[in-house]
């Protein structure tokens, strides 16, 4: 029997490893992540975005939006445009926060009424729970809207603006 020599053997793998992983490397960047981070550049209303980040369950975009974006259109654009790209993975999109401590309070006070709301899947009370909370602060602006799959929620003053994304399919619990 001849015996194999070591280190050819280790010089052939490392080579089709690396060939494999560059491979895979070089067609996650051209095929996959480009189009899509186009897609997400050119939607109205980003003004910068880092590179998506997936996995075989979801799609991860860090975005920075305008004072005046719409969230609900953004989701929805990126979400129409980069299914050919993403397929069925789901879209979370990290938005930086441009808040102040007055929107934070906000939220944080309104949040109970929220999660009632998102629980007992009454979404017609989220806008009125939203702007009661509002009443009390000056120049102080909110927008809800939702989707099949999400609750937006926009909290406008004159110089900060905080979004919100709630997903309306309440996580699953595994079986025992």
């Amino acid at each position: 029997m001849i015996k194999p020599r070591v280190m050819p053997v280790i010089i052939t793998a490392a080579i089709s490893a690396s060939v494999l992983f560059g491979g895979w490397a070089i067609y996650n960047q051209v095929a996959v992540a480009a189009p899509l981070e186009q897609v997400v550049n050119e939607v109205q209303g980003i003004v910068s975005s880092s590179k998506p980040v997936m996995d075989n369950e979801q799609v991860t975009i860090q975005v920075e939006l305008a004072p005046n974006a719409n969230i609900r259109d953004i989701y929805e654009n990126i979400a129409t445009n980069g299914k050919n790209v993403f397929g069925d993975r789901k879209l979370v999109l990290e938005i930086k926060e441009n808040s102040s401590k007055q929107l934070d309070d906000l939220w944080y006070s309104s949040m109970f009424e929220v999660a009632e709301a998102m629980e007992t899947k009454t979404y017609s009370s989220i806008p009125e729970a939203m702007n009661k909370a509002a009443k009390a602060m000056k120049d102080v602006t909110i927008a809800t809207e939702m989707d099949d799959n999400n609750v937006y929620i926009t909290i406008k003053n004159t110089e900060a603006v905080k979004y919100v994304v709630l997903p309306r399919t309440p996580a699953q619990l595994e079986a025992w």
